[in-house]
């Protein structure tokens, strides 16, 4: 795992010094080794910051040179299946290193040698002879890449705190004010859009050619793509295919020379890849789980009862509001633009307490958006009912009156148009604002479209549960969950492998009959079958939970100042993005009552803590 950067300017607006600092900004995603690469014109430099992970010998460092000496690389992330790669092509490597695969498969096949590669990666190569610069992102989006682009220069890095280390760039960007409109009604920046203009993310799966300073973008993956005619019916089938696959995919992520472990929260999908990677290794696993003082948010209890069961060497740490206020600011400087998943705090800190004793862990991100775990499909499938349809406008004036529970789902019910539904579900399962929410509640410069493609082409028709799982994949899961833990991780070194996201296990997983998903109401139904054969059933016979910290009562005690302080009346005038009226009433609801409203509010403070810390202009 690593960080990359690099340019391509005609014009030679970066200079070798800028490169240095783009690169040298981000020395958290590699403290083991940095270099440098700038061509003979100085109009294309490459730089990385190296994490090692396999081959740990200097011969591994990047930039990277291919053996003909025509293409030079930097790299982030790992391709599993590297060793099956250099014997298909009977490559002749000098390292062990999978990064020398991926460059002398490409110097060998080009650009298609990417379909071959199973991993998370992003990937730049600069061609010497044709001179071209090629930027890849892997399938399904789990390595960041962004890139700056303007007057005939392209930049890229792995963070965009990176590419504001160069003064071009940072003059030529401004507050993106349709990416913030976003922000407040889903809690991230979807892709391909950032918080800045002319800065972008490269999509998922999808890879981009700079010639003469110009970038022209090239999809290779795409899940909607992988939706087939047929679905697969038969239960027993479906078992055993997932079972092959999953179990392949732990071992693929389990090639490591560091020490490594796993994430176990005691949830279905981190439980799954914890007894898989187990069942695989020689020792105790190295397991890692948090929980929480409040008794309904602490899963931890179950996590330790999986980790005795499977006889791993689990680590467990409480966390307390104060341990949560000591990284509130580190969302700024780790997320780069306004970013309002609070499971990030957890998050950073079980990464604090895995680096203590490895350098790479396992993950279960994705099962969810895979197998239907989430309560928006349940959402998805009563607002297709037609009589749901006729009757919800009504209902949800009454609604409306009631308690504050009904009241939140009055808000769902009443959602604007069937062609904005399925982000409509999601961000009203999430807390965050309505569109309506955002008309009223916003001035009129701020008033914005959404940046979303809701509706994609499938081979078959999907049901409306199945189109909501898509639209996760897409950009849930892609923009706020990877995000999450990529960042999240990456702030203490330590390299994050998701099993569920290799793409041979996603391409199934969209090929699965709903029933054998949600089955009689139970949620991930299949992958909790899977999972039963390892470890009793009897410790999930609860309620999900999910990865969340007590966010409302906290706010209301030690964390209150991000509703005093930085929802103050003076910034909220300051930065002319709601109207001050709006904001103090949303405040006091939540004083008074209506708790739901605590993740409105806390995108929204971070929104204005983000414009008075790090917006540019």
């Amino acid at each position: 795992m690593c960080g990359i950067s690099g340019y391509f300017s005609v014009e030679k607006n970066i200079s070798e010094q800028d490169l240095k600092c783009i690169t040298d900004a981000m020395p958290h995603r590699g403290p083991d080794a940095s270099g440098i690469y700038q061509n003979d014109t100085k109009k294309v430099g490459l730089g990385h910051r190296r994490l090692s992970i396999i081959d740990l010998s200097n011969a591994a460092n990047q930039p990277m040179f291919s053996a003909c000496g025509r293409f030079a690389m930097v790299f982030n992330g790992e391709v599993f299946n590297y060793l099956e790669i250099k014997e298909q092509l009977q490559l002749q490597c000098k390292t062990h290193s999978d990064s020398e695969v991926i460059l002398e498969a490409f110097a060998k096949e080009g650009v298609s040698a990417i379909h071959r590669f199973n991993g998370m990666f992003a990937i730049a190569i600069y061609d010497t002879v044709q001179d071209l610069l090629y930027l890849i992102r892997d399938r399904l989006g789990v390595k960041p890449l962004v890139y700056f682009q303007l007057e005939k220069t392209v930049a890229f890095a792995s963070e965009i705190k990176g590419l504001l280390q160069s003064s071009f760039i940072k003059k030529n960007v401004e507050v993106n004010k349709a990416a913030l409109y976003n922000f407040l009604y889903l809690g991230y920046v979807p892709e391909p859009y950032s918080a800045y203009t002319n800065i972008f993310k490269l999509p998922a799966g999808s890879y981009a050619v700079v010639k003469n300073g110009n970038l022209e973008i090239f999809s290779y993956w795409k899940p909607e793509e992988k939706v087939t005619e047929n679905v697969v019916t038969d239960f027993k089938d479906a078992k055993a295919k997932l079972k092959e696959l999953l179990l392949s995919s732990v071992k693929y992520r389990m090639v490591s020379d560091v020490p490594f472990g796993a994430f176990l929260s005691g949830g279905i999908d981190s439980s799954l890849v914890t007894a898989l990677a187990q069942i695989n290794s020689k020792s105790p696993l190295n397991t890692f789980s948090i929980g929480f003082q409040e008794a309904t948010h602490n899963e931890s209890k179950f996590a330790k009862q999986v980790a005795n069961h499977l006889g791993t060497n689990h680590t467990e740490f409480m966390v307390s509001e104060q341990d949560a206020l000591e990284l509130v600011d580190k969302i700024f400087t780790a997320y780069d633009e306004p970013y309002a998943d609070s499971s990030a705090l957890p998050t950073m800190l079980v990464s604090k307490l895995a680096k203590e004793k490895v350098t790479m862990v396992l993950t279960g991100d994705g099962g969810d958006e895979l197998f239907h775990g989430y309560g928006a499909y349940h959402w998805a499938k009563r607002l297709n009912n037609p009589f749901v349809k006729v009757v919800r406008k009504p209902l949800a004036a009454i609604l409306s009156m009631s308690n504050p529970v009904l009241r939140r789902g009055a808000k769902v019910i009443n959602y604007p148009s069937e062609s904005t539904l399925k982000s409509h579900i999601f961000s009203q399962e999430q807390y965050f604002f309505s569109q309506s929410e955002l008309k009223e509640m916003l001035l009129p410069d701020m008033q914005q479209n959404l940046l979303l493609q809701e509706d994609v082409a499938t081979k078959r028709k999907l049901s409306a549960v199945e189109a909501q799982s898509l639209f996760d994949i897409r950009y849930y899961l892609k923009d706020d969950l990877l995000v999450k833990v990529d960042r999240a991780t990456m702030q203490f070194s330590l390299e994050a492998r998701t099993p569920f996201l290799d793409y041979r296990v996603v391409e199934f997983a969209l090929n699965v009959h709903e029933n054998l998903k949600i089955n009689n109401g139970v949620a991930k139904y299949l992958l909790k079958e899977v999972l039963y054969d390892y470890v009793p059933r009897e410790i999930f016979n609860r309620p999900k939970w999910g990865f969340a910290i007590p966010l409302a009562k906290w706010m209301k005690r030690d964390l209150n100042y991000i509703l005093t302080d930085w929802l103050s009346s003076e910034n909220v005038a300051q930065f002319k993005i709601a109207k001050p009226e709006y904001v103090k009433q949303l405040k006091q609801r939540f004083m008074n009552g209506e708790i739901f409203l605590y993740n409105r509010l806390f995108a929204l403070a971070l929104l204005h803590q983000w414009m008075k810390k790090y917006a540019t202009k």
